[in-house]
């Protein structure tokens, strides 16, 4: 046995030789692609990956001077301090009835839109529809929100000059708590539903058109067709969206709000991530606004989990 240790390590190293050879080939050979992934790994090591250890403010009584590493720890407490916050069952609410709104009012359109662009037969309007359908994510949030606040203006604002023409009375739409869900669901579907959409494009482009042959074959209709072979084909690629979707339950648009928020509707408005702004960058309370924001990510890890967990095991679709 002695005899063959020494042919064993010649035969590992071998094969380690070998590993680093084809990974060597593979480099070369793909050259250019990895030189593409370059910035975009440069880009989030930088500003995703390297901030992480940012994390540990949540368990110091962080000190800028002394910086991290000289910080004292103080454990839970900040994770303490927000479960006893007044604000803290209002932000959950609000927060959680966002994005909710959002997802059953907002998450289906772009699936429709998909199913839609999918049933035109003229190329050319399908183009034109599509390409519009896709202008308004391009449009910054803060012309969005600047729209929004003209046409919904009191005095000024077309909605209004249209409501006073049926003897209805101007509504102060930024000024009343009610209206702010609608606005924000409202303008999140109309910025993002043709965006979205494509990626439901791309998967309905991949159903094989030898299945819609067969069918026709069968005598199956448009609607059939739509509701036995396109509609199934798109159920794994909404279940990965949906699951991605829950991961952000806790996390609303934060530049929309702020830009269209006031404290006239914080009942409605306010949520975690504009506590976390006022916390961190006004008050300066950054190892409280930062356990605040870890508390955001931890739910939206276990919602995601959880929700992975339970889609594999009933229909075998999954994240991983």
């Amino acid at each position: 046995m002695a005899g063959l240790e020494p042919i064993i390590q010649i035969d590992m190293k071998k094969k380690k030789g070998s590993k680093l050879q084809l990974m060597a080939k593979e480099l070369v050979y793909n050259k250019w692609l990895y030189i593409m992934f370059l910035p975009v790994f440069i880009w989030y090591f930088i500003f995703a990956y390297w901030p992480m250890h940012g994390l540990l403010m949540a368990f110091q009584k962080y000190n800028v001077v002394k910086g991290i590493s000289g910080s004292s720890w103080v454990g839970f407490k900040y994770f303490q301090q927000f479960l006893d916050d007044p604000h803290f069952f209002r932000l959950i609410k609000n927060t959680l009835l966002l994005n909710i709104y959002s997802l059953i009012f907002g998450f289906p359109v772009p699936i429709v839109l998909a199913l839609c662009f999918n049933e035109i037969r003229n190329l050319l309007f399908k183009k034109i529809a599509q390409t519009i359908s896709y202008l308004p994510y391009f449009i910054s949030t803060v012309v969005v929100c600047g729209m929004a606040l003209t046409f919904l203006s009191p005095s000024t604002g077309i909605v209004n000059i249209l409501l006073n023409k049926f003897g209805i009375e101007s509504i102060f739409f930024f000024q009343d708590p009610d209206y702010f869900r609608t606005i924000y669901v409202l303008l999140g579907i109309w910025q993002g539903a043709g965006f979205s959409a494509i990626i439901y494009i791309a998967a309905l482009s991949g159903i094989s058109p030898d299945l819609y042959e067969a069918a026709k074959i069968d005598g199956a209709g448009r609607w059939s067709q739509l509701r036995y072979i396109t509609f199934p084909s798109l159920v794994p690629t909404i279940i990965i969206m949906l699951l991605l979707n829950l991961g952000t339950i806790l996390t609303a648009d934060f530049g929309k709000i702020l830009l269209l928020y006031n404290p006239t509707i914080y009942d409605t408005a306010d949520v975690l991530n504009t506590y976390v702004y006022r916390k961190g960058l006004i008050d300066n309370n950054y190892s409280y606004a930062t356990a605040v924001g870890l508390f955001q990510a931890v739910i939206g890890f276990i919602l995601v989990y959880g929700a992975n967990y339970l889609s594999k095991k009933a229909n075998q679709t999954s994240l991983w």
